[in-house]
């Protein structure tokens, strides 16, 4: 592979830009249900309701509300958002990559593809500049679909009129990367350093 086949990029945002942790909220949220953490854990991360909300099929007040009658909370939404908000934190390598795709931008289409909701996403944009640099923003919950669905991946080569051969995606799950590669669009696993020298060499 060679970087001049290529006329986009396609970037994951949870744990190649930003790294989150359900438990950071989980571990706030536990004073205020009497369920347990695991059962907390689940609903937030891998869940229907989780699902739906990244989907879009619910608004953020419907997801909070069925949230606290599963988990019986004792707040109300302004007190729980930002707890929900509070899983993200910012590695050095999430710092190389943002830079990266700074110093590729003149060479490429970016274009974010990410599994996400409508509150994580409001509060992310306003606090790290690198949404700035993308051409385009393909979202689940604006999208209708999540990763691995087709449709999605579909819609990032919509919006920059690019292939499945010039498209090249980075995401830190492997199975999404694989099903990319069914689709005809490589890509590299993001999970670690060596992971991202490859990457750097690929696109520089």
């Amino acid at each position: 592979m060679t970087p001049s086949r290529y006329d986009a990029i396609f970037c994951d945002l949870g744990n190649v830009l930003i790294n989150f942790d359900h438990r950071i909220a989980v571990k706030k949220i536990l004073r205020y249900t009497p369920k347990n953490e695991q059962d907390i854990y689940q609903l937030f991360f891998d869940s229907g309701l989780t699902k739906d909300y990244e989907e879009g099929k619910i608004s953020s007040i419907e997801f909070f509300k069925k949230v606290k009658d599963s988990l019986e909370l004792e707040m109300d939404y302004n007190k729980f958002l930002p707890i929900w908000n509070d899983i993200f934190f910012e590695t050095l390598l999430n710092k190389k990559m943002q830079n990266l795709l700074k110093a590729v931008k003149r060479k490429y289409k970016l274009v974010m593809i990410s599994n996400i909701n409508e509150t994580h996403y409001e509060f992310l944009k306003k606090k790290m500049p690198i949404f700035g640099e993308f051409d385009k923003l393909i979202l689940s919950y604006k999208i209708g679909f999540r990763k691995p669905a087709r449709e999605i991946y579909s819609a990032a080569l919509e919006s920059v009129n690019t292939t499945l051969s010039k498209a090249f995606y980075v995401d830190d799950r492997a199975d999404l990367i694989n099903t990319a590669l069914d689709f005809g669009i490589k890509g590299i696993v993001f999970d670690g350093e060596e992971a991202f020298k490859k990457i750097e060499t690929e696109l520089l």
